[in-house]
């Protein structure tokens, strides 16, 4: 019963760790090289890796994306979806994939003369499942080591610890408060019970043992 437990806490907070870090920005210094638009065809269960569109265009399996290619100080390649969030989910309320399009246009620097830029964007890259994080936001920085510090995820992470804590601290003591007097008092009433049985058996017992005597 504990593995099972364990087990299942395990899977949920990894599910939900998970899905933090998809969800909330990070911070990539990359070199841009190019950007590009091709059409994608997105099966069902691969939707949730990217934005939804609006309607009556949300039904589509097959649409533009624009993309942008890079490459991180290290030398390893980094491509991004430019696609509009819009009202949905995440709440990035991004509405300006046309002119971050023209800055990473704009930002296309090579090999020997970089420049770099710093993009906020939110999502995974992964080759198996062909998704790609959406850039947010194209910002220019003066070296490949000028990463600026993720001021609302150190704030937002710590809220959020705090908020657990406190619902912690407070299912603690209404659990000591209120349940576990009854539970006490239910485990009182079956100890009882099982007493009483037990001396009426000894009871019936002796009661026998006279007659046979």
């Amino acid at each position: 019963m504990a593995y099972i437990k364990w087990g299942f806490l395990i899977t949920v907070w990894s599910a939900f760790a998970a899905f933090l870090h998809y969800t909330l920005p990070q911070y990539d210094v990359v070199r841009i090289v190019s950007t590009y638009e091709e059409r994608q065809e997105l099966d069902n269960w691969k939707r949730i890796f990217w934005s939804t569109p609006d309607n009556p265009t949300q039904a589509a399996i097959t649409r533009d994306v624009q993309f942008i290619q890079s490459f991180r100080a290290n030398g390893d390649a980094i491509v991004y979806r430019n696609e509009d969030t819009g009202w949905h989910w995440p709440p990035y309320f991004k509405f300006d994939t046309a002119n971050l399009y023209t800055e990473a246009n704009d930002a296309i620097s090579t090999k020997d003369d970089p420049e770099w830029v710093v993009v906020l964007h939110y999502g995974w890259r992964s080759v198996f499942l062909s998704t790609f994080p959406n850039a947010i936001s194209i910002t220019p920085v003066s070296g490949p080591d000028d990463k600026p510090l993720n001021w609302f995820n150190i704030i937002f992470l710590t809220l959020l610890a705090a908020l657990f804590w406190a619902i912690y601290v407070r299912w603690r003591r209404f659990r000591r408060d209120r349940i576990d007097p009854v539970l006490e008092d239910v485990e009182d009433g079956f100890y009882a019970a099982g007493d009483a049985i037990s001396e009426r058996r000894g009871r019936l017992r002796r009661w026998f043992s006279s007659l046979k005597g």
